[in-house]
């Protein structure tokens, strides 16, 4: 990678359904669950506009990937996905190889729906599995049980040509052993991708409650740091190592939507709560959406976006994002790149340092990356990158 801007990372384009049967307690993502059907046509009208807002601002850009994240997408009817797959296409020319990611609860998994998904042009699934034990998808909040993921998993592989799904660990109660033989089931299981995130207790969701009270123990920092060896060191030697702090794949097979992210490319962003960054002329965008579904919708109808900010980062911000973002990677950052985002270089003491405390390293000319030790203090090691 060369320092030639923040194209650099690629461009996709993200789509946020935000509608799940039920929220689950750990989730503080923009999830919300409706009790009577969502009009799916008037929500499909209404990404249509939102999209032709944005291609407007991102003319000439080709679209590497494409992620219909969530709440649930997979509650979605394959003819509203199709519609959304259709409007992008119609209004960007797509790469040869674009990836089209749909997230997927087990729970809402049948073979026709995913039959319908891959006609729509859907040609990666990520599954939301969280666990193949019963009792921890039970307190995870789950509706599916292991049985029912492991199905699914099995429908995803024989659907679309390539398949990732999510494990929790370091979840209540939970050993370095129960990991180690439901990380070494999820591998076989697995075609060339894993999410695998420790558990962590957010701010405002019902854990946060339990948490304060005492009512749910948590590992203590060690055994935390025990189960993050524990699953670098499992993937690794099954020959799927990380190339993010939590996300791990087969050479070849990583997520180009999330490296898009990590690599500080530039991503629209559309649906209720959806974030973009956009590189406008000299200028790079922060936008953001409403977040509450019906007033998105009417505020698309009204207006033709949802967008509740839409404001240009400074040098500093953005040098500031490159780092955090590009130091989850083990790619790790050019810091050319990170010169041409905030016009200032990194401080050659405050970089020596780091370097000879182990907490980054250096992988070639002129590149970074954070060491398992920095990946820990991550925040502590942009701050001091980024003084």
């Amino acid at each position: 990678m060369t320092a030639q801007g923040a194209n650099d990372g690629g461009f996709g384009i993200y789509v946020h359904w935000p509608f799940c049967a039920a929220k689950c307690p750990y989730c503080d993502f923009n999830s919300h669950v409706r009790h009577q059907p969502v009009d799916q046509s008037r929500f499909a009208g209404a990404f249509r506009q939102e999209l032709s807002y944005f291609a407007e601002l991102t003319r000439g850009k080709r679209v590497e990937s494409i992620f219909l994240g969530g709440g649930t997408p997979s509650l979605m009817e394959p003819a509203t996905v199709e519609a959304i797959l259709t409007a992008i296409a119609d209004r960007w020319t797509l790469d040869d190889n674009v990836e089209i990611t749909l997230e997927a609860n087990p729970s809402s998994v049948e073979a026709s729906r995913f039959r319908g998904y891959r006609s729509a042009g859907v040609n990666r699934v990520s599954l939301g599995v969280q666990s193949l034990h019963d009792s921890d998808l039970k307190l995870l909040g789950r509706l599916h049980d292991a049985a029912s993921a492991r199905k699914a998993i099995e429908t995803a592989r024989a659907t679309f040509p390539r398949l990732s799904f999510d494990l929790i660990y370091a979840r209540p109660g939970q050993t370095l052993a129960d990991w180690a033989d439901e990380l070494n089931e999820a591998i076989a299981l697995a075609a060339d991708h894993l999410s695998l995130y420790q558990l962590t207790i957010e701010h405002g969701t019902p854990f946060y409650a339990l948490h304060q009270a005492g009512k749910l123990k948590m590992p203590d920092p060690d055994l935390a740091a025990e189960f993050f060896e524990l699953t670098q060191e499992v993937t690794t030697a099954a020959g799927l190592p990380a190339y993010e702090v939590s996300n791990h794949a087969r050479p070849g097979a990583e997520c180009r939507h999330n490296l898009v992210y990590w690599r500080y490319g530039d991503y629209v962003g559309v649906g209720p709560g959806a974030h973009g960054r956009l590189s406008v002329g000299a200028t790079r965008l922060a936008t953001s959406t409403e977040r509450h579904p019906e007033s998105w919708l009417e505020s698309v109808e009204t207006a033709g976006h949802g967008l509740i900010e839409n404001a240009g980062l400074n040098e500093e911000e953005q040098g500031d994002e490159y780092l955090l973002m590009g130091l989850r990677l083990k790619e790790g950052i050019d810091l050319g790149r990170y010169e041409t985002f905030s016009h200032r270089s990194v401080d050659p003491r405050r970089l020596k340092a780091l370097l000879e405390h182990g907490m980054v390293e250096e992988i070639g000319e002129n590149r970074v990356r954070a060491t398992r030790e920095g990946f820990f203090v991550l925040d502590a090691v942009v701050a001091d990158l980024a003084a």
